[in-house]
């Protein structure tokens, strides 16, 4: 996790200040700063798009090992397209449902 400076900040022009032993070199430059608060909503912003991306991971990986049998090429390809919508519908956020049964053939 991440170390925290506090600072100060003016609440009339926002200038901050982290109170610490001067040298005598002192030099003011300007730095961008983001508030902790917006910092951690980030930080799990981007742990839950890694638990998808993760997901999604695993579900597309079990296509490379993937070998339908002599004669179920139709019935696979519908299972591939149902597992192909799942793996899709994890990425855009919905959560992720194993259909109840098989599509019809045909």
């Amino acid at each position: 996790m991440t170390d925290y400076t506090q600072v100060w900040q003016c609440i009339g022009c926002g200038r901050i200040e982290a109170p610490q032993p001067c040298i005598g070199v002192c030099k003011d430059r300007k730095v961008f700063m983001v508030g902790k608060d917006e910092h951690e909503r980030v930080l799990a912003g981007h742990a839950a798009l890694q638990a998808q991306l993760d997901c999604a991971r695993a579900m597309l990986g079990r296509f490379g090992l993937a070998r339908p049998r002599e004669g179920q090429w139709e019935a696979s390809w519908h299972a591939l397209q149902a597992q192909v919508r799942e793996a899709l519908a994890v990425l855009a956020g919905a959560p992720a449902h194993r259909p109840q049964e098989s599509p019809p053939a045909g």
